[in-house]
């Protein structure tokens, strides 16, 4: 869809190969390039003046987040779900690059002198159970096309969405939550469970500058997604996809108020005697519910879940993805910052799946804000890859956030298997996790849309089939002796059973019994067991596995056990 500048009308369609996930503007403006995701994505080129596709690259796996470098001659694209980064010569139109990134790059943005590429990994990539559990942002030399550094951001970050550079090349910004799953679920007021946060990055020492929260102290802004600067760097902008709003940060007060000496009150002493040594370290404000006081302007915009925001000159143009709809919001006219609305189709009603899917995201069904399904489930109900000490089943022994593919298709749910379905679990949720009451045609809705899920074909597949080392562990799985197929039986490969199989964690009782779960999607899943211990399947296998109580595999040669890590990872 092209939109005028001008007018209140959509210009013209143009259909494309797959579902467009991502989008950026050639520097001459003549190109857009948009990212259409699948299994095998592609990179689409289009005349956006003859409005027809000019040509296309094949990509990775669920493409998303593209970025160019400022000349307009190459371009960054994120694959989510191979973990890495395709680097696109646009001239010879194909990839002459992958690099390795953290786990689901969702988001990338190029340095205006186009020496750095910095991605935002949605997901952390470790165990569950340790202390600190924190996603990261990957910065890459774009001439050696080596990875400099790993920023790992605050403990409990993680849903990334997007990461900008400010106009002066000075700063990055990257969107996220910040989970505190270290606390028991008792409440979800001022950020009790999650928080929503932007973090600031210094790009001339490649260091974290701070983490600034964007709740209020009563109101949480659910959900942040996409941001940007305007061109003067003036005001830094973030779209709350939960709460549906748009945050006008004034970003040199910003600054000024992070550098300021209140900010540096922390003496950090090395040494003694003669040789003791003195320094200021500056204080972090990642806890700081009112630290955007004065600083910022919530809009509250007409659209539902704004996940994407480009700027012209004074007006931000913001994007709902279940409104169907673009809103026009003019710096010039704050403190009002009036809002323009333009439909990009005509206004249809919406059908249970989709009001499904738009409950599932919302924040304004959780008491004041703070949070959405989708701030634990991600957008599309899959996981957040951390343990949480929900009250379900006693205190004190946290369990790892589990996928919903499938849930209502394999009850009990829960670890232990504390509720009887998932249809139960969607109300409690509701009821204990939002905090609030519905009407039963919400938790319905939701019903409806997770069970409409199916699965993506995973990334470890070669061509869609399966690769000859994983055809080899397909035989190990099934065979009698490794008793994998025993409790994981083709098709939603669990056994609907519960087992005691010797891996209770410090807060779990003796001879607890698990819930057998579904291996469909295994490889998007980790960290895994209930207690998210395990990063990968080989320590699934291997190092927590005792006397093969899930699985006969103490008896298997390690290339065996690789091979039936490849099988299960192509689930």
């Amino acid at each position: 869809m092209v939109l005028p500048i001008s007018g209140p009308q959509p210009r013209r369609s143009i259909e494309l190969p797959g579902a467009p996930s991502g989008l950026v503007l050639s520097p001459d403006g003549r190109t857009l390039y948009v990212t259409c995701s699948a299994p095998t994505s592609s990179l689409v080129a289009l005349d956006i003046t003859k409005g027809k596709i000019m040509n296309s690259v094949l990509v990775g796996h669920s493409a998303q987040g593209p970025s160019l470098s400022p000349d307009g001659t190459t371009a960054y694209v994120c694959n989510r779900f191979n973990n890495d980064l395709s680097v696109v010569d646009l001239k010879l139109g194909k990839v002459t690059a992958r690099i390795a990134v953290g786990r689901e790059p969702v988001a990338s943005a190029v340095t205006a002198d186009g020496k750095l590429v910095l991605v935002a990994n949605n997901l952390h990539n470790e165990s569950a159970n340790a202390e600190s559990v924190a996603a990261s942002v990957t910065i890459i030399d774009a001439t050696t096309r080596t990875v400099l550094r790993q920023l790992r951001l605050p403990n409990g970050s993680g849903m990334l969405r997007d990461i900008c550079v400010s106009p002066d090349g000075r700063y990055a910004c990257v969107t996220h939550l910040i989970a505190r799953f270290n606390l028991l679920t008792i409440q979800v007021e001022r950020g009790w469970m999650n928080r929503n946060a932007c973090t600031l990055i210094d790009l001339s020492n490649l260091e974290i500058v701070n983490t600034v929260l964007l709740d209020n102290a009563e109101r949480g802004a659910a959900n942040p997604w996409a941001c940007g600067w305007s061109a003067d760097g003036q005001v830094l902008f973030v779209t709350h996809a939960g709460t549906h709003e748009l945050s006008l940060i004034d970003f040199p007060g910003l600054l000024a108020k992070l550098s300021s000496p209140a900010m540096m009150d922390r003496i950090i002493v090395a040494g003694y005697g003669v040789g003791t040594l003195e320094r200021r370290e500056r204080l972090e404000v990642s806890s700081d519910l009112a630290f955007l006081t004065d600083l910022r302007q919530r809009v509250q915009l007409k659209g539902k879940g704004p996940r994407a925001a480009a700027i012209q000159g004074s007006r931000i143009f913001v994007a709902s993805y279940f409104s169907d709809q673009v809103e026009v919001v003019d710096l010039d006219s704050r403190p009002s910052a009036s809002v323009e609305l333009v439909r990009l189709t005509p206004e249809e009603p919406i059908s249970v799946l989709r009001r499904g899917e738009f409950w599932f995201n919302d924040a304004s069904i959780c008491l004041q804000g703070w949070q959405s399904c989708a701030s634990c489930h991600s957008d599309d109900a899959r996981a957040d890859g951390l343990n949480w000490d929900l009250l379900n089943d006693g205190v004190g022994n946290p369990k790892n956030t589990k996928s919903l593919l499938l849930s209502h298709s394999t009850p009990p749910v829960m670890s232990l298997g504390v509720r009887e379905s998932a249809e139960s679990a969607v109300r409690a949720g509701i009821h204990r996790i939002l905090f609030t009451m519905q009407p039963e045609e919400v938790p319905l809705a939701i019903d409806e849309w997770l069970k409409s899920l199916t699965p993506i074909p995973s990334p470890y597949l070669a061509d869609q089939k399966l690769s000859p080392q994983a055809r080899r562990g397909k035989r190990l799985f099934n065979n009698p002796a490794t008793h994998c197929a025993t409790c994981h039986p083709p098709g939603l490969y669990t056994d609907l059973r519960h087992y005691d199989v010797g891996i209770a964690s410090s807060g779990d009782k003796a001879g607890t019994e698990y819930d057998t779960p579904t291996l469909v999607e295994i490889w998007r899943t980790a960290p895994y067991l209930h207690d998210g211990s395990a990063a990968t399947l080989r320590e699934v296998l291997v190092e927590r596995n005792p006397a093969d109580r899930h699985g006969s595999t103490s008896q298997l040669k390690p290339s065996e056990i690789d091979d039936l890590v490849a099988y299960m990872l192509s689930l």
